[in-house]
């Protein structure tokens, strides 16, 4: 379901349980009309004022045992952007481990509607267990763009053991970067092997060895931009002994962006399954099984657009080199004869073994491509497997988050959106361990709007599965069967407004709160979603009766009977105040 049919602004409805029939008690109209606007839909005149430049980078930390080090806290890290040393405003540690419980009605009946009251003996009899919901979503990404035969088949038979060793709480979907194999989030194995066996190499680039003269992507790259002299020399080489007619200019530039376009099309695939795994709840491991590809010059600001993403959606990215323990290929057999033209005098371009050369290109080709599998894994907390033959141990490894991975998030000081790149450097500050991180980002172009900013974050937290306190909440759910089919599920979002930070403006204590609560079903996938926007302006003596009782935010869907897993997610304005809370129904 798309974002575009949920996060439509409705006029909340809001239960100011103590403060509802204090305000009823006020006569004169001046008063009337003050305590109307305390609390309201957005203004015109009112803006969510909230910053947006934060960059966030995950890392994981490691002993010289290659332990995860679990107990550092904000003060033992370190960042540098460009060799500055910035403040770390956000902090958090994340663990795979997720907690549910059992819905339950509110504490006392004064935090539920008069109405809520009526129905809820008939709606809850008895407590329900809950049944068991996924809370690990796996997305098995197969670079058949790039992929081999012989790699192809290996990774086949680790996948098939994979598939059968599944946890009941697991839903994987198997894609290819090509595009026609997409199998959504399934628990069937069946189901799975079926999709498997569809994904065949078809790779449509073989580096230039069936065309005159053989020229790589990698040796491509080095003329034109690194105007390397020795790779010009030796394509010119090639194309006279082989009397190939050709423009090196206009050779260079469509095998560059042959490659290039191969490249975009697999960060494209990438995206739009980040963007599927961050709708799902819990748990959430992008598995990409590859070579690894160069990464040209013209290419590398995307590349960096889906992983920044999958960070902020919290999406761990775990990579695995698909030619397991491999022998470079490219160079001739050690006992072939240099293959040169007739010398023409010292210095004529055919008077070098330019095989020889294009042999080490395409060797040296083969080591690079392995640095993009490198950097998906460290930029988003992830492993990166390889140079191992057993792919099954790999598959099975990479199926989880680390135990331990630290967020950290930094405001960039006199940071202006142009897009270029940063460099980046996470270390710890007390003692000697292995960091990975992400080794740069690139300064996002920010949207005009700051409130759309404020909704996205929103939009995006709902989708990760965390559960992140700053704002003290209560979730509790409520249900009325209404038919045989279906029935009405109350959403109740109970805020301690103790725990915001209001600013004081006009003689009011203001803060803009952004709600979305979703439901989502056993499979993970969202049935039902709703946005809220919320402009307190309220007085000093409204403020002190709420923080008594606090702000009760009711949200109605329909659904049918069933498990789900709803999720509420409130924004304040003021400061990084970011709340997500999760909850168990069952509808019987």
């Amino acid at each position: 379901m798309s974002w575009r049919r949920i996060a439509v602004l409705i006029a909340s409805t809001v239960c100011l349980t103590a403060a509802q029939g204090q305000q009823e008690k006020q006569t004169t109209p001046q008063s009337a009309s003050n305590t109307e606007s305390e609390i309201s839909t957005r203004t015109e005149d009112e803006t969510i004022k909230v910053q947006v430049n934060l960059v966030l980078v995950r890392a994981v930390v490691k002993d010289s045992a290659a332990n995860v080090v679990t107990d550092l806290k904000q003060q033992d890290f370190r960042i540098l952007d460009n060799g500055k040393p910035q403040t770390i405003s956000s902090f958090h540690v994340e663990t795979p481990e997720k907690s549910e419980s059992i819905t339950s009605p509110p504490e006392s009946e004064a935090e539920a509607p008069a109405s809520e009251k009526e129905t809820k003996t008939e709606a809850q009899p008895e407590p329900v267990k809950a049944a068991v919901m996924p809370n690990r979503f796996v997305a098995l990404v197969f670079d058949d763009l790039h992929l081999k035969v012989a790699d192809a088949m290996a990774v086949h038979t680790a996948t098939e053991k994979l598939f059968a060793n599944l946890a009941p709480t697991d839903r994987v979907a198997v894609y290819s970067t090509e595009g026609n194999v997409q199998q959504d989030f399934s628990a069937d194995p069946a189901i799975l092997r079926k999709t498997l066996a569809s994904i065949v190499p078809h790779s449509s680039i073989n580096e230039g060895r069936h065309e005159c003269p053989e020229i790589s992507y990698y040796q491509a790259d080095l003329i034109e931009n690194h105007r390397d002299p020795e790779a010009i020399r030796i394509a010119n080489a090639d194309a006279q002994v082989n009397q190939c007619p050709f423009n090196l200019e206009g050779t260079v530039q469509r095998i560059l962006q042959e490659g290039d376009s191969q490249t975009e099309r697999t960060y494209q695939y990438l995206s739009d399954v980040v963007r599927k795994l961050a709708g799902m709840p819990g748990q959430r491991v992008l598995v990409y099984v590859s070579p690894g590809f160069l990464v040209g010059q013209a290419v590398t600001g995307s590349s960096w657009d889906w992983v920044e993403k999958a960070v902020r959606a919290g999406i761990v990215v775990n990579t695995i080199d698909a030619r397991g323990l491999y022998t470079p290929e490219g160079l001739p057999d050690i006992d072939a004869p240099p293959q040169v033209g007739p010398s023409r005098g010292a210095g004529d371009p055919v008077d070098v073994d330019y095989q020889g050369f294009e042999g080490q290109y395409r060797m040296q080709a083969q080591f690079e491509q392995s640095r993009v599998l490198t950097s998906m894994a460290a930029s988003t907390g992830g492993s990166y497997f390889h140079n191992r033959n057993d792919l099954s141990v790999g598959l099975a490894q990479a199926l989880s988050a680390p135990t331990v991975s630290y967020l950290l998030g930094f405001r960039p000081e006199n940071a202006i959106a142009d897009g270029k790149f940063h460099k980046l450097k996470v270390e710890v500050t007390n003692g000697k361990y292995q960091v990975q991180a992400r080794n740069g980002y690139f300064e996002r172009k920010r949207l005009a709007d700051p409130e759309e900013e404020a909704k996205q974050e929103v939009r995006d937290e709902l989708f990760s599965g965390e559960e992140v306190v700053t704002l003290p909440i209560q979730l509790n759910t409520q249900f009325l069967n209404i038919d045989a089919g279906s029935s009405q599920l109350t959403v109740l979002t109970h805020l301690d407004v103790n725990g915001i930070r209001f600013r004081k403006a006009d003689g009011r204590n203001r803060d803009d709160v952004v709600m979305a609560t979703g439901v989502f079903d056993q499979n993970g996938l969202l049935v039902g979603g709703q946005m809220k926007e919320v402009t307190l302006k309220l007085q000093d003596a409204t403020l002190e009766r709420l923080r008594q009782k606090g702000i009760t935010f009711k949200t109605v869907f329909k659904v049918k009977r069933g498990s789900y897993v709803v999720r509420s997610v409130l924004r304040g304005s003021e400061g990084d105040q970011m709340t997500a809370r999760n909850v168990t129904t069952v509808i019987p």
